[in-house]
């Protein structure tokens, strides 16, 4: 997984770590430790500039 560049991936100052925020359903907290995905299928690029490099 790749949580460092992820939209999701929040920092708690109180706590002084990193959380997913995304809002999972039990469902899909269960299938996401489970490993019935490969890859996270909340992952979102945090990259803003990503669109327009691919369009240069």
């Amino acid at each position: 997984m790749q949580c460092d560049t992820c939209t999701y991936n929040e920092y708690d100052e109180e706590d002084e770590e990193y959380y997913c925020s995304v809002d999972m359903d039990e469902d899909d907290y269960y299938r996401f430790i489970s490993g019935a995905h490969k890859e996270c299928p909340f992952y979102k690029n945090d990259d803003e500039y990503a669109v327009v490099r691919h369009q240069i």
